[in-house]
């Protein structure tokens, strides 16, 4: 007796139909983004309830990468289409986000007191926040609609 198929755009679907965002090489993707997403939140929640007037720039913007994390997260588990259009914003913006602050940072060091996630384009966290949006947008870019 065969097992029948999921929906491939409902949450728990076949791994191996490959119609899901988050499903099959897209699971190394959603929990990449689900241990940054708990690491940034943690990271920045304790730092702005207990230091934020250290480094408020730098906290603030770790807040604001938490809130991408988890918005990517969501969108990879829950897979569909206004999720792939979640996903590929929060990777755009990601990237973006690790561009401006990298550069920032790297040039003028004194606006950032501490590092966020993003500083010197994800160094602290060995370069997996440069990365991790390039291969996201690929991801979302070569899998299937939903």
């Amino acid at each position: 007796m065969t097992r029948p198929r999921r929906s491939a755009g409902r949450a728990g679907g076949d791994p191996a139909d490959g119609g899901r965002i988050g499903s099959g090489p897209g699971r190394l993707l959603v929990t990449l983004y689900a241990v940054f997403a708990v690491g940034a939140t943690s990271r920045s929640a304790y730092q702005i309830a207990t230091r934020f007037e250290e480094a408020p720039l730098p906290y603030a913007l770790s807040a604001v990468a938490a809130v991408v994390y988890c918005a990517i997260t969501v969108a990879l588990v829950r897979g569909g289409e206004a999720a792939r259009r979640t996903a590929l914003a929060g990777c755009v913006a990601e990237l973006a986000g690790v561009l401006v602050v990298g550069t920032w940072s790297v040039f003028d060091p004194e606006a950032f007191p501490d590092t966020t996630v993003w500083s010197a384009y994800g160094m602290g966290y060995l370069f997996i926040p440069l990365v991790l949006p390039v291969v996201g947008l690929l991801w979302l870019r070569r899998s299937p609609a939903s």
